[in-house]
């Protein structure tokens, strides 16, 4: 069992590092996730791996973030942001876009590759549809483990069934197994790379679609604002963040508002698809 000083320390290690925030009511969680590290790198107990953390050896700290970060993703998750990609989103892009010929998306804290890999089967989906423009699809993650998870391209018979319409299975993946591999042809359209959200992202270039799904909850509110202001600096000027149910940016940042009619979807602001605060206060009070 972890004493009280090390979860102390292993919560102020883990924040500055990923900027997740661990309350003290969330020691089972710990303990539960840096259970399989002790034991995988042979160390003795809790104390022990808080006293090489803190001698910042770098197996260890590497081992212990990949061990805390949430790795929660399913194929097409939730359904209703997919549907607006494919309804709304997309089709405004490709009208907005075609003379630049380009459209770029990224796929923030994508874990496994899943979002990335459901986009990208509804590109191949869109087919003429596009209008011969190029989508580039960025996909990132702290963690450098999942993200070779995600280029194999290899899923498990649960992984496969979450989500995933069987129509799409037969199309874009191949037996191997037990496991599933996704096709050359989807996987060529997603580049993965490691950032961490605390970091500067500005290298990526600006987005027209930017997806931070279900990872702003489990930041302090400094954080939630430091990386929703860095978030709205690369988005295009017409250009859509799309948050997790749970996740907003009013009261956060400035910079953007939620868009007039679609939930968890948020634009510039001063966009002609922006909710003025006024109307939005008004709709929910009401």
């Amino acid at each position: 069992m972890i004493s009280t000083g090390d979860l102390a320390f292993i919560q102020q290690f883990v924040l500055l590092r990923t900027g997740i925030h661990l309350t003290p009511e969330k020691q089972y969680l710990v303990e539960m996730r840096l259970d399989p590290v002790i034991r995988e790198l042979q160390i003795p107990n809790f104390e022990a791996l808080t006293a090489r953390l803190r001698q910042s050896d770098p197996a260890v700290s590497t081992a212990a973030i990949d061990a805390i970060t949430t790795n929660e993703t399913l194929f097409f998750r939730d359904k209703t942001p997919f549907e607006l990609f494919e309804k709304m989103i997309m089709p405004k892009l490709i009208e907005a876009r075609a003379a630049k010929g380009r459209i770029r998306i990224w796929c923030a804290a994508c874990s496994s590759g899943q979002e990335p890999y459901s986009l990208a089967m509804m590109l191949d989906q869109m087919g003429s549809r596009l209008g011969g423009l190029s989508v580039e699809i960025i996909a990132t993650d702290i963690s450098e483990r999942i993200l070779n998870q995600a280029r194999e391209g290899s899923y498990s018979q649960f992984e496969v069934q979450r989500g995933l319409p069987i129509r799409m299975l037969l199309k874009h993946f191949t037996q191997e197994g037990a496991r599933w591999r996704i096709s050359r042809s989807i996987i060529e359209r997603v580049q993965f790379r490691s950032l961490n959200l605390l970091h500067s992202f500005q290298s990526l270039g600006a987005f027209d679609l930017v997806m931070c799904r279900n990872v702003l909850i489990y930041f302090a509110e400094a954080t939630k604002r430091d990386v929703l202001q860095r978030l709205a600096a690369v988005m295009a000027p017409d250009g859509y963040l799309m948050l997790g149910g749970a996740e907003t940016v009013l009261g956060l940042c400035p910079d953007l508002a939620p868009h007039k009619s679609e939930h968890s979807l948020y634009v510039r602001s001063g966009s002609p698809h922006a909710h003025t605060i006024a109307r939005f206060r008004q709709r929910v009070s009401g």
